[in-house]
């Protein structure tokens, strides 16, 4: 069975089965089609399922990935630092219930600055809600991971490893993504921000990028782009990666499932 994956990767005959790979929903229509429509069009494009964005409509986007053979892979929350009590998503709760039994992963961006410079930047307050959050995830079977997000407090793949260690959950991890990292401007860090990372690593973020610039060149389809992201797929899987792989879309231009269809024939020769 090994041997005919491997001979259906090399011939392109691959199926999302035997390599799947995962959509951003920012790639589906979030925003401007139903979560119906957005799983027809990721299963008609070959997509294991979608990375989801908040806490609403759970159960009809597990209904729907359900009935199509397809897995929620996650969702996708955050807390802001600056708010006057910082928390989570006041439908997280509900959402994290409503996901029990699906494996998907609870991702949370931090970002902004806390009214008290002397709490430690930020760290204490998010450390607090990221334990509540991993705490109700781990009920539920769930794992929970850091987002780090250019800009904000967690930032870097660095950052999400600090919190995490702080935060010392068993089920908390982080999501490597390519854009992110590379517009911190630490490429040449590859190796060592691999070995640092992965065995904390939940889910790994692609997409086709050039090696530096603002989100238009940072995040294209997968056939695009100076930046070898096979090679970076093919680095961490050698290094033991074993985890969910999802295609990140955000404000690409054109053809909703033209790029789609373009990124899976790329992704279909990784």
């Amino acid at each position: 069975m090994r041997a005919l994956s491997i001979l259906l990767l090399a011939t392109g005959l691959a199926t999302a089965a035997d390599n799947p790979l995962y959509v951003f929903d920012n790639g589906t229509g979030r925003g401007e089609l139903t979560v119906q429509r957005q799983v027809d069009l990721t299963k008609r494009t070959g997509y294991a399922g979608i990375f989801f964005s908040g806490t609403k409509d759970i159960p009809a986007l597990v209904a729907a990935h359900k009935a199509a053979d397809l897995e929620v892979v996650g969702i996708y929350t955050g807390m802001n630092l600056s708010d006057p009590k910082p928390s989570y998503d006041p439908g997280l709760p509900a959402a994290i219930e409503e996901l029990r039994g699906t494996g998907a992963l609870i991702t949370l961006t931090i970002n902004g600055k806390t009214a008290d410079k002397q709490v430690n930047t930020g760290d204490d307050v998010a450390v607090a809600v990221v334990r509540e959050v991993a705490d109700m995830a781990a009920k539920a079977g769930l794992k929970m991971a850091l987002y780090p997000h250019y800009g904000m407090h967690v930032a870097r793949v660095e950052d999400a490893l600090r919190v995490i260690e702080k935060a010392a959950r068993p089920n908390l991890g982080l999501v490597f993504n390519l854009c992110h990292w590379l517009r911190s401007g630490d490429e040449a860090n590859l190796d060592l921000r691999l070995k640092q990372a992965l065995p904390h690593t939940f889910m790994v973020s692609i997409n086709g990028a050039e090696h530096d610039g603002d989100w238009d060149r940072l995040i294209q389809p997968l056939d695009r782009g100076a930046y070898d992201t096979k090679a970076f797929v093919a680095k961490v899987r050698r290094l033991g990666y074993q985890g969910p792989i999802a295609l990140q879309c955000y404000n690409v231009k054109g053809d909703r499932e033209e790029n789609l269809r373009h990124s899976m024939a790329a992704w279909r020769t990784f």
